[in-house]
Protein backbone atom coordinates (compact mmCIF):
# COMPACT_ATOMS: atom_id res chain seq x y z
CA UNK A 1 0.00 0.00 0.00
CA UNK A 2 1.28 3.46 -0.96
CA UNK A 3 0.16 6.18 1.46
CA UNK A 4 0.51 9.91 0.89
CA UNK A 5 0.20 11.92 4.11
CA UNK A 6 -0.50 15.66 3.88
CA UNK A 7 -0.18 17.98 6.87
CA UNK A 8 0.58 21.61 7.72
CA UNK A 9 2.90 20.99 10.62
CA UNK A 10 6.54 20.01 10.94
CA UNK A 11 6.96 16.25 10.62
CA UNK A 12 10.59 16.37 11.68
CA UNK A 13 10.85 18.75 14.62
CA UNK A 14 7.55 18.45 16.49
CA UNK A 15 7.22 15.79 19.19
CA UNK A 16 5.81 12.45 17.99
CA UNK A 17 2.06 12.55 17.55
CA UNK A 18 -0.50 9.94 16.54
CA UNK A 19 0.40 10.09 12.85
CA UNK A 20 4.11 9.52 13.52
CA UNK A 21 3.43 6.40 15.56
CA UNK A 22 1.07 4.99 12.95
CA UNK A 23 3.11 5.78 9.86
CA UNK A 24 6.40 4.54 11.32
CA UNK A 25 4.73 1.26 12.21
CA UNK A 26 3.00 0.96 8.85
CA UNK A 27 6.33 1.62 7.14
CA UNK A 28 7.93 -1.17 9.16
CA UNK A 29 5.09 -3.46 8.04
CA UNK A 30 6.18 -2.83 4.44
CA UNK A 31 3.93 0.02 3.32
CA UNK A 32 5.45 2.86 1.32
CA UNK A 33 4.84 6.29 2.84
CA UNK A 34 5.48 9.82 1.60
CA UNK A 35 4.66 12.90 3.69
CA UNK A 36 4.13 16.48 2.55
CA UNK A 37 4.71 18.82 5.49
CA UNK A 38 5.29 22.46 6.44
CA UNK A 39 7.88 23.91 8.87
CA UNK A 40 5.32 25.72 11.01
CA UNK A 41 7.99 27.35 13.19
CA UNK A 42 9.65 29.08 10.23
CA UNK A 43 9.41 32.56 11.87
CA UNK A 44 12.11 31.36 14.29
CA UNK A 45 14.35 30.42 11.37
CA UNK A 46 17.25 32.89 11.22
CA UNK A 47 18.45 31.88 7.75
CA UNK A 48 18.48 34.60 5.14
CA UNK A 49 16.35 34.77 2.03
CA UNK A 50 12.74 35.51 1.24
CA UNK A 51 11.98 32.03 -0.12
CA UNK A 52 12.08 28.87 1.94
CA UNK A 53 13.51 26.35 -0.55
CA UNK A 54 11.89 23.03 -1.33
CA UNK A 55 13.49 20.19 0.62
CA UNK A 56 13.19 16.40 0.53
CA UNK A 57 14.22 14.23 3.46
CA UNK A 58 14.86 10.50 3.04
CA UNK A 59 14.94 7.62 5.52
CA UNK A 60 12.95 9.57 8.13
CA UNK A 61 11.70 7.92 11.32
CA UNK A 62 10.27 9.32 14.54
CA UNK A 63 9.48 6.44 16.89
CA UNK A 64 10.89 3.32 15.17
CA UNK A 65 14.38 3.42 13.69
CA UNK A 66 13.41 0.71 11.20
CA UNK A 67 10.95 3.02 9.46
CA UNK A 68 11.89 4.60 6.14
CA UNK A 69 9.61 7.53 5.27
CA UNK A 70 10.17 10.24 2.68
CA UNK A 71 9.22 13.80 3.69
CA UNK A 72 8.64 16.43 1.00
CA UNK A 73 8.67 20.06 2.14
CA UNK A 74 7.46 22.46 -0.58
CA UNK A 75 8.81 25.98 -0.87
CA UNK A 76 6.95 29.10 0.29
CA UNK A 77 7.41 32.82 0.83
CA UNK A 78 8.66 33.67 4.32
CA UNK A 79 6.30 36.57 4.93
CA UNK A 80 3.11 36.63 7.04
CA UNK A 81 -0.06 36.06 4.97
CA UNK A 82 1.98 35.54 1.80
CA UNK A 83 3.21 32.30 3.31
CA UNK A 84 -0.34 30.92 3.07
CA UNK A 85 -0.83 32.08 -0.52
CA UNK A 86 2.47 30.62 -1.68
CA UNK A 87 1.87 27.48 0.36
CA UNK A 88 -1.40 26.82 -1.45
CA UNK A 89 0.37 26.89 -4.80
CA UNK A 90 3.45 24.91 -3.81
CA UNK A 91 1.49 22.23 -1.95
CA UNK A 92 -0.93 21.85 -4.87
CA UNK A 93 2.03 21.33 -7.17
CA UNK A 94 3.65 18.86 -4.75
CA UNK A 95 0.45 16.83 -4.27
CA UNK A 96 -0.14 16.65 -8.03
CA UNK A 97 3.46 15.56 -8.51
CA UNK A 98 3.10 12.82 -5.88
CA UNK A 99 -0.09 11.58 -7.55
CA UNK A 100 1.75 11.41 -10.87
CA UNK A 101 5.07 9.98 -9.69
CA UNK A 102 4.37 8.16 -6.41
CA UNK A 103 0.86 7.00 -7.42
CA UNK A 104 -0.58 6.68 -3.88
CA UNK A 105 -3.32 4.17 -3.16
CA UNK A 106 -4.78 6.49 -0.52
CA UNK A 107 -4.28 10.07 0.70
CA UNK A 108 -4.44 10.72 4.44
CA UNK A 109 -4.66 14.37 5.43
CA UNK A 110 -4.33 16.21 8.74
CA UNK A 111 -4.18 19.79 7.49
CA UNK A 112 -6.56 22.59 6.53
CA UNK A 113 -5.76 24.34 3.28
CA UNK A 114 -3.63 21.56 1.86
CA UNK A 115 -6.24 19.03 3.03
CA UNK A 116 -8.88 20.77 0.94
CA UNK A 117 -6.50 20.90 -2.03
CA UNK A 118 -5.62 17.22 -1.57
CA UNK A 119 -9.30 16.26 -1.32
CA UNK A 120 -10.04 17.88 -4.70
CA UNK A 121 -7.04 16.27 -6.34
CA UNK A 122 -7.96 12.90 -4.85
CA UNK A 123 -11.51 13.14 -6.19
CA UNK A 124 -10.28 14.14 -9.64
CA UNK A 125 -7.95 11.13 -9.76
CA UNK A 126 -10.33 8.65 -8.07
CA UNK A 127 -8.03 8.16 -5.06
CA UNK A 128 -9.57 7.43 -1.63
CA UNK A 129 -9.26 10.47 0.64
CA UNK A 130 -9.15 10.11 4.43
CA UNK A 131 -9.36 13.07 6.80
CA UNK A 132 -7.54 12.20 10.02
CA UNK A 133 -8.83 14.44 12.80
CA UNK A 134 -6.47 14.55 15.79
CA UNK A 135 -6.76 18.24 16.66
CA UNK A 136 -8.96 21.29 16.13
CA UNK A 137 -6.53 22.89 13.72
CA UNK A 138 -8.33 26.11 12.89
CA UNK A 139 -8.08 27.19 16.54
CA UNK A 140 -4.28 26.92 16.25
CA UNK A 141 -3.98 29.46 13.43
CA UNK A 142 -1.87 32.24 15.01
CA UNK A 143 -3.67 35.01 13.07
CA UNK A 144 -7.06 35.19 14.81
CA UNK A 145 -8.89 36.75 11.83
CA UNK A 146 -8.01 33.68 9.75
CA UNK A 147 -9.48 31.16 12.18
CA UNK A 148 -13.03 31.43 10.85
CA UNK A 149 -11.71 30.98 7.31
CA UNK A 150 -9.74 27.98 8.55
CA UNK A 151 -12.91 26.48 9.98
CA UNK A 152 -14.68 26.97 6.65
CA UNK A 153 -11.83 25.26 4.78
CA UNK A 154 -11.86 22.47 7.37
CA UNK A 155 -15.56 21.87 6.65
CA UNK A 156 -14.86 21.70 2.90
CA UNK A 157 -12.09 19.12 3.33
CA UNK A 158 -14.22 17.00 5.66
CA UNK A 159 -17.19 17.18 3.26
CA UNK A 160 -14.95 15.87 0.46
CA UNK A 161 -13.68 12.94 2.56
CA UNK A 162 -14.43 9.32 1.78
CA UNK A 163 -13.73 8.55 5.44
CA UNK A 164 -13.09 10.62 8.57
CA UNK A 165 -11.06 9.02 11.35
CA UNK A 166 -10.86 10.72 14.75
CA UNK A 167 -8.92 9.66 17.83
CA UNK A 168 -11.68 10.17 20.40
CA UNK A 169 -15.45 10.51 20.71
CA UNK A 170 -15.36 14.27 21.28
CA UNK A 171 -13.50 14.83 18.01
CA UNK A 172 -15.89 12.46 16.24
CA UNK A 173 -18.79 14.62 17.41
CA UNK A 174 -16.93 17.70 16.19
CA UNK A 175 -16.30 16.09 12.80
CA UNK A 176 -20.01 15.39 12.37
CA UNK A 177 -20.79 18.93 13.49
CA UNK A 178 -18.40 20.15 10.76
CA UNK A 179 -20.23 18.15 8.12
CA UNK A 180 -18.84 14.60 8.20
CA UNK A 181 -21.34 11.86 7.40
CA UNK A 182 -22.11 9.71 10.44
CA UNK A 183 -21.69 6.45 8.52
CA UNK A 184 -18.31 7.61 7.22
CA UNK A 185 -16.88 8.74 10.56
CA UNK A 186 -15.10 6.35 12.92
CA UNK A 187 -12.91 6.45 16.02
CA UNK A 188 -9.53 4.72 16.24
CA UNK A 189 -8.08 5.42 19.68
CA UNK A 190 -4.61 6.64 20.55
CA UNK A 191 -2.05 3.93 21.20
CA UNK A 192 0.64 3.01 23.70
CA UNK A 193 3.93 1.18 23.30
CA UNK A 194 3.62 -1.02 26.39
CA UNK A 195 7.14 -2.39 25.97
CA UNK A 196 8.59 1.09 26.43
CA UNK A 197 5.99 2.50 28.84
CA UNK A 198 6.56 -0.05 31.56
CA UNK A 199 5.63 0.98 35.13
CA UNK A 200 8.46 -1.15 36.50
CA UNK A 201 11.13 0.84 34.65
CA UNK A 202 14.15 1.68 36.83
CA UNK A 203 14.34 5.44 37.47
CA UNK A 204 17.60 5.51 39.48
CA UNK A 205 19.78 6.86 36.64
CA UNK A 206 17.49 9.74 35.79
CA UNK A 207 17.03 10.57 39.48
CA UNK A 208 20.79 10.82 39.90
CA UNK A 209 21.06 12.91 36.75
CA UNK A 210 18.47 15.41 37.99
CA UNK A 211 19.51 15.26 41.68
CA UNK A 212 16.08 14.06 42.82
CA UNK A 213 15.84 12.46 46.25
CA UNK A 214 13.70 9.44 47.15
CA UNK A 215 11.38 11.52 49.32
CA UNK A 216 10.80 14.19 46.63
CA UNK A 217 7.30 14.31 45.14
CA UNK A 218 7.58 14.85 41.41
CA UNK A 219 4.93 16.82 39.49
CA UNK A 220 5.66 15.99 35.86
CA UNK A 221 4.76 17.67 32.58
CA UNK A 222 6.03 16.75 29.12
CA UNK A 223 5.49 18.08 25.63
CA UNK A 224 4.96 21.49 24.09
CA UNK A 225 4.60 24.18 26.76
CA UNK A 226 1.84 26.48 25.58
CA UNK A 227 1.21 29.76 27.39
CA UNK A 228 -2.18 28.34 28.39
CA UNK A 229 -0.69 25.09 29.73
CA UNK A 230 -0.97 26.29 33.34
CA UNK A 231 2.66 25.52 34.13
CA UNK A 232 3.67 29.15 34.72
CA UNK A 233 0.87 29.56 37.21
CA UNK A 234 1.78 26.31 38.96
CA UNK A 235 5.45 27.28 39.29
CA UNK A 236 4.55 30.65 40.83
CA UNK A 237 2.10 28.93 43.20
CA UNK A 238 4.84 26.51 44.29
CA UNK A 239 7.01 29.49 45.15
CA UNK A 240 4.23 30.96 47.30
CA UNK A 241 3.57 27.66 49.07
CA UNK A 242 7.07 26.19 49.16
CA UNK A 243 6.97 25.97 52.97
CA UNK A 244 3.74 23.96 52.78
CA UNK A 245 5.11 21.59 50.11
CA UNK A 246 8.89 21.46 50.66
CA UNK A 247 9.34 18.08 48.96
CA UNK A 248 7.37 18.87 45.80
CA UNK A 249 9.31 19.48 42.61
CA UNK A 250 8.10 20.30 39.11
CA UNK A 251 9.88 18.52 36.25
CA UNK A 252 9.14 19.73 32.71
CA UNK A 253 10.43 17.75 29.74
CA UNK A 254 9.96 19.67 26.51
CA UNK A 255 10.01 23.14 25.04
CA UNK A 256 7.51 25.50 23.47
CA UNK A 257 6.04 28.99 23.52
CA UNK A 258 6.29 29.39 27.30
CA UNK A 259 9.73 27.83 27.79
CA UNK A 260 11.49 31.20 28.01
CA UNK A 261 8.96 32.40 30.59
CA UNK A 262 9.52 29.23 32.63
CA UNK A 263 13.26 29.96 32.70
CA UNK A 264 12.58 33.52 33.87
CA UNK A 265 10.22 32.30 36.60
CA UNK A 266 12.81 29.80 37.77
CA UNK A 267 15.41 32.55 38.10
CA UNK A 268 13.14 35.32 39.41
CA UNK A 269 11.52 33.17 42.10
CA UNK A 270 14.69 31.29 43.01
CA UNK A 271 13.19 27.90 42.14
CA UNK A 272 16.47 26.20 41.25
CA UNK A 273 15.75 23.30 43.57
CA UNK A 274 12.04 22.93 42.81
CA UNK A 275 11.65 23.63 39.08
CA UNK A 276 13.62 21.39 36.72
CA UNK A 277 13.55 22.25 33.01
CA UNK A 278 15.19 19.62 30.81
CA UNK A 279 14.30 21.10 27.43
CA UNK A 280 13.41 18.86 24.52
CA UNK A 281 14.57 15.26 24.94
CA UNK A 282 14.92 12.29 22.56
CA UNK A 283 11.70 10.32 22.27
CA UNK A 284 13.49 7.12 23.30
CA UNK A 285 14.36 8.68 26.65
CA UNK A 286 10.84 9.87 27.52
CA UNK A 287 9.74 6.69 29.39
CA UNK A 288 12.80 7.00 31.61
CA UNK A 289 11.96 10.59 32.48
CA UNK A 290 8.34 9.64 33.04
CA UNK A 291 9.35 6.82 35.38
CA UNK A 292 10.41 9.27 38.08
CA UNK A 293 7.03 11.05 38.15
CA UNK A 294 4.55 10.78 41.00
CA UNK A 295 1.86 12.93 39.40
CA UNK A 296 1.54 13.75 35.72
CA UNK A 297 -0.08 17.04 34.83
CA UNK A 298 -2.34 18.67 32.28
CA UNK A 299 -3.52 21.82 34.11
CA UNK A 300 -4.40 23.80 30.96
CA UNK A 301 -6.81 26.72 31.09
CA UNK A 302 -10.26 25.19 31.29
CA UNK A 303 -11.79 27.78 28.92
CA UNK A 304 -9.03 27.62 26.28
CA UNK A 305 -10.74 26.91 22.94
CA UNK A 306 -7.82 24.90 21.57
CA UNK A 307 -8.10 22.38 24.43
CA UNK A 308 -11.84 21.73 24.39
CA UNK A 309 -12.02 18.70 22.09
CA UNK A 310 -8.58 17.12 22.17
CA UNK A 311 -7.20 14.21 24.18
CA UNK A 312 -3.37 14.39 24.11
CA UNK A 313 -1.69 11.06 23.44
CA UNK A 314 0.57 11.61 26.46
CA UNK A 315 -2.39 11.00 28.79
CA UNK A 316 -2.48 7.37 27.67
CA UNK A 317 1.28 7.10 28.24
CA UNK A 318 0.94 8.61 31.72
CA UNK A 319 -1.76 6.11 32.66
CA UNK A 320 0.15 3.17 31.16
CA UNK A 321 3.02 4.00 33.52
CA UNK A 322 0.64 3.82 36.53
CA UNK A 323 0.90 7.51 37.28
CA UNK A 324 -1.93 9.52 38.76
CA UNK A 325 -2.92 12.26 36.32
CA UNK A 326 -4.12 15.66 37.57
CA UNK A 327 -5.87 17.57 34.80
CA UNK A 328 -8.37 20.35 34.34
CA UNK A 329 -11.83 19.04 33.49
CA UNK A 330 -11.68 19.65 29.76
CA UNK A 331 -14.66 18.32 27.76
CA UNK A 332 -12.72 15.99 25.46
CA UNK A 333 -10.73 14.43 28.28
CA UNK A 334 -13.74 13.97 30.54
CA UNK A 335 -15.79 12.44 27.70
CA UNK A 336 -12.98 10.00 26.96
CA UNK A 337 -12.01 8.97 30.51
CA UNK A 338 -14.89 9.98 32.76
CA UNK A 339 -14.46 9.52 36.51
CA UNK A 340 -12.44 6.84 38.27
CA UNK A 341 -10.01 5.94 35.48
CA UNK A 342 -6.73 7.35 36.71
CA UNK A 343 -7.47 11.04 36.18
CA UNK A 344 -8.24 13.45 39.01
CA UNK A 345 -9.88 16.68 37.86
CA UNK A 346 -9.22 20.25 38.95
CA UNK A 347 -10.45 23.66 37.78
CA UNK A 348 -7.12 25.49 37.60
CA UNK A 349 -3.39 24.95 38.00
CA UNK A 350 -3.30 26.38 41.53
CA UNK A 351 -5.26 23.35 42.75
CA UNK A 352 -2.53 20.87 41.74
CA UNK A 353 -0.48 21.14 44.95
CA UNK A 354 -3.25 20.55 47.53
CA UNK A 355 -4.89 17.87 45.37
CA UNK A 356 -1.66 15.92 45.03
CA UNK A 357 -0.99 16.16 48.76
CA UNK A 358 -4.55 15.09 49.55
CA UNK A 359 -4.22 11.95 47.40
CA UNK A 360 -1.01 11.01 49.20
CA UNK A 361 -2.48 11.74 52.63
CA UNK A 362 -5.62 9.67 52.13
CA UNK A 363 -3.72 6.66 50.77
CA UNK A 364 -5.63 6.58 47.46
CA UNK A 365 -2.63 6.87 45.14
CA UNK A 366 -2.21 3.20 44.18
CA UNK A 367 -5.94 2.69 43.73
CA UNK A 368 -6.19 5.62 41.31
CA UNK A 369 -2.99 4.68 39.44
CA UNK A 370 -4.04 1.06 39.00
CA UNK A 371 -7.45 2.06 37.65
CA UNK A 372 -5.75 4.21 35.00
CA UNK A 373 -3.48 1.41 33.83
CA UNK A 374 -6.46 -0.95 33.66
CA UNK A 375 -8.45 1.56 31.58
CA UNK A 376 -5.82 1.89 28.83
CA UNK A 377 -4.59 -1.71 28.71
CA UNK A 378 -6.29 -2.37 25.35
CA UNK A 379 -4.63 0.62 23.63
CA UNK A 380 -1.66 -1.33 22.35
CA UNK A 381 -0.03 0.30 19.31
CA UNK A 382 0.12 -3.02 17.47
CA UNK A 383 -3.66 -3.36 17.72
CA UNK A 384 -4.26 0.29 16.81
CA UNK A 385 -1.94 0.06 13.79
CA UNK A 386 -3.59 -3.13 12.56
CA UNK A 387 -7.02 -1.51 12.86
CA UNK A 388 -5.87 1.58 10.96
CA UNK A 389 -4.25 -0.56 8.28
CA UNK A 390 -7.41 -2.64 7.79
CA UNK A 391 -9.60 0.47 7.49
CA UNK A 392 -7.35 1.89 4.76
CA UNK A 393 -7.18 -1.40 2.86
CA UNK A 394 -10.95 -1.85 3.01
CA UNK A 395 -11.45 1.70 1.72
CA UNK A 396 -9.01 1.14 -1.14
CA UNK A 397 -10.72 -2.17 -2.01
CA UNK A 398 -14.13 -0.44 -2.10
CA UNK A 399 -12.75 1.95 -4.74
CA UNK A 400 -11.47 -0.94 -6.83
CA UNK A 401 -14.72 -2.94 -6.77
Amino acid sequence: MKILVVQESDWLERNPHQQHHLMDRLAVKGHEIHVIDYPIDWPKDKSKGLIYPKKTFHNVNKVDTRANIQVIRPSFVKLPVLNYVSLANSHKKAINNEVKEFKPDVIVSLGLMNAYIASKIAKKNNIPFVYYLIDVLYTLIPEKPFQELGKHVNKKAIANSDLVISINEQLKSLAIELGAKTDKTIVIDAGIDFDSYNPDLDDSNIRNELCIMEDDIILFFMGWIYNFAGMKELAIELDKKRNDYPNMKIVIVGDGDAYGDMEKIKQEYNLDNQLILTGKQPYSKIPEFLSLADFCLLPAYIDEEIMQDIVPIKLYEYLAMKKVVIATKLPGIFKEFGEGHGIVYINEAKEVLPRAQSILNNGKYNEIANSGREFVKSNDWNVITNNFEKVLIDLIDSFND
